[in-house]
């Protein structure tokens, strides 16, 4: 490691706290949600702060930023940092800008420190991870690693009908590179706050993510009959009685299973305060690190819906949505980022993600690997959520030393 080379966290401080007066919300947090005016507000600050630190944009077909600092040898490919800069609509200061600010310093740091690296360093701003304004999230990223027809993002509309290549257009942040250039990578790091209360509650200055769990989403109808509310409750084909049953069921069978189970979203037909319902849907997500138990879980789901419509004389419809598989990081990167972390004395533990983030569908195509910082109480998608000046210089100096490693300085 060069002694030159002297990443600054108070810098990244005072960036993060600069990029969350974009979009900043009364309650401490953010709404910058993807291909408004305030994203393209971010983008435009990104990209000065960057091209002033050496780095040269790259613009994709889908809003896809990638900011290249050259390196010597230009057969190499780029090493790349990255993440998002969109939010939820009450979302925090921290979530994903993180992980783009984190590149951003680097940037900064080779360029004050004079260093030419052997590879290009790339700095990525994936468009709309988030999902909260066009869904499915993780567009970007997932399109140009070949999951999501670029197409179908293009065509996308919000709950207001405004089309997503057409908003991107609008903010002046339609580019003509293919996203799938983003596939020629030798690396792809990104580091983001935890979303969960374990490194906190362990003490622990950052955790190095060897995998991300695998993932089977389901929409469950339940169908029975209307009937007064005053009717007899005997012999009633209560629709929302069986999703009741079947929801219990499924925390039951999940927490069996070692696994995770949400029902996150439900809808309620006729949805009256005095009639029994006769259809009722909901949505199912389900995680665990094992495909296989997964996939028994889902057996179990099914025969327990099986059940419960014989018992209660209704039909139970389980349906797939989504299937993601375990993905796992490039070992050597996690190994990389194990001996920097030890280099500098920073406490870590491994441990899986269990939420998409962007390197997710990287790790498809691209070697790939994570840090998680911690974040106060495990919250995040809420204005409240927070971290601390150090847990982020942690993350920072930990994926900056890799990063310099896996590019290398260059001799002479």
């Amino acid at each position: 490691m060069t002694s030159n080379f002297r990443p600054s966290g108070a810098r990244l401080w005072d960036s993060l706290m600069e990029f969350a007066r974009i979009g900043a919300t009364a309650k401490g947090g953010n709404n910058r949600q993807t291909l408004t005016d305030l994203d393209g507000e971010a983008r435009a600050l990104l990209q000065r702060q960057a091209e002033a630190a050496g780095a040269k944009l790259v613009l994709d077909r889908l809003g896809n930023m990638a900011l290249t600092r050259p390196g010597r040898d230009p057969s190499r490919k780029p090493i790349a940092i990255g993440s998002h800069l969109d939010t939820q609509p009450t979302g925090g200061k921290f979530d994903g800008v993180l992980g783009v600010l984190v590149g951003l310093e680097i940037l900064r740091a080779l360029d004050e420190a004079g260093i030419e690296t052997e590879a290009p360093v790339m700095l990525i701003n994936w468009t709309n991870e988030e999902g909260a304004r066009f869904s499915p999230p993780m567009m970007g990223s997932g399109a140009a690693m070949g999951i999501f027809p670029e197409a179908e993002v293009l065509a996308k509309t919000d709950s207001t009908g405004a089309v997503f290549g057409e908003e991107l257009s609008r903010i002046g942040w339609a580019g003509g590179a293919d996203p799938a250039a983003l596939q020629n990578l030798e690396a792809y790091f990104e580091v983001h706050i935890e979303q969960g209360p374990q490194l906190e509650k362990l003490g622990l200055d950052i955790g190095i993510v060897t995998h991300a769990l695998a993932q089977h989403w389901f929409e469950v109808t339940v169908t029975g009959e209307n009937a007064h509310g005053g009717s007899v409750m005997a012999g009633r084909r209560d629709a929302m009685m069986g999703a009741a049953e079947m929801i219990l069921g499924i925390e039951k069978a999940a927490l069996e299973a070692g696994a995770r189970a949400t029902v996150g979203r439900l809808t309620v037909h006729p949805d009256s305060r005095n009639v029994v319902p006769d259809q009722v849907w909901f949505s199912l997500d389900t995680r665990h690190d094992d495909e296989h138990k997964l996939a028994a879980l889902a057996e179990v789901l099914r025969g327990e819906a099986a059940a419960i419509s014989a018992r209660r004389n209704l039909s139970i419809a389980v349906e797939d949505f989504w299937i993601s598989p375990a993905t796992p990081f490039a070992r050597p990167l996690v190994d990389r980022l194990e001996a920097s972390a030890q280099a500098r004395r920073i406490s870590y533990q491994m441990m899986p993600t269990a939420i998409g983030h962007d390197a997710v569908y990287c790790a498809r195509r691209v070697p790939t690997v994570m840090v998680f910082t911690p974040c106060h109480g495990g919250i995040s998608h809420n204005e409240a959520e927070s971290i601390t000046p150090e847990w982020a210089e942690a993350g920072l100096l930990v994926v900056a030393d890799a990063v310099l490693a896996t590019a290398g300085v260059a001799k002479g």
